[in-house]
C-alpha cells in the first residue's frame, strides 16, 4: 500500500521537523509551494536551499512540484477571505469555499497525479509539504484527498507534537 503524509512549517523548528519526518519514515518530500521561502527568522530553516541541505543530510529526497502550487491570484483570493474573517495565515483553520473550487478546477483537475503516484515508493513514505500548520487550512489537503479518492493511497497528516 502506498503511503503519503502531509506536513507544514508552522509549529516546527528545523530539528523537530526533520525528526517528525523520520518518525513517519518519510523518504521523499514533495514541496508544493509556489515560492519556496518562509518569512521570519523562526522559519529560515524552511527556505528552499537550507531545507534541501537538511533533508539531504537526513537522507530524505526532495522534489519541487510547482505544478500543484496555487497561483498568486488564488493565494490573494484566500488572503482576502482571511482578512474578511479576521484571521491570519498562521491562524487559519480552513480554506475558503471559492478557493477550494478554483484550486480544484484550475490546478488539481488538470494536474497529472500519475506523476506524483509514480514518485511514491512501496518502502517508506512521501510527504506533501507546504507552509500552514493544519492541513485543512492548506491546499496540500486537497491534493491528498484527491490521491486517496483516485488512487486509494493512505494519508497521515503530520503535525507538531
Amino acid at each position: 500500500m502506498l503511503k503519503l503524509a502531509t506536513i507544514g512549517v508552522y509549529g516546527f523548528d528545523g530539528d523537530s521537523y526533520i525528526e517528525r519526518l523520520r518518525q513517519a519514515d518519510v523518504r521523499l518530500l514533495l514541496d508544493v509551494r509556489q515560492r519556496r521561502g518562509v518569512r521570519g527568522p523562526d522559519y529560515a530553516w524552511a527556505n528552499s536551499l537550507r531545507l534541501q541541505a537538511a533533508l539531504a543530510e537526513a537522507g530524505i529526497a526532495y522534489q519541487h512540484r510547482r505544478e500543484l502550487a496555487p497561483t498568486t491570484e488564488l493565494r490573494q483570493l484566500q488572503y482576502a477571505e482571511d482578512s474578511r474573517q479576521g484571521v491570519g495565515k498562521r491562524s487559519r483553520r480552513e480554506l475558503a469555499a471559492e478557493y477550494i473550487r478554483r484550486y480544484t478546477a484550475e490546478i488539481l483537475d488538470p494536474a497529472d497525479l500519475d506523476l506524483i503516484v509514480a514518485a511514491l515508493s512501496d518502502s517508506g513514505t512521501a510527504a506533501l509539504f507546504c507552509v500552514e500548520r493544519d492541513p485543512e487550512a492548506c491546499h496540500r489537503s486537497l491534493v491528498a484527498r484527491r490521491l486517496v479518492e483516485d488512487y486509494g493511497i493512505t494519508v497521515e497528516h503530520l503535525r507538531p507534537m
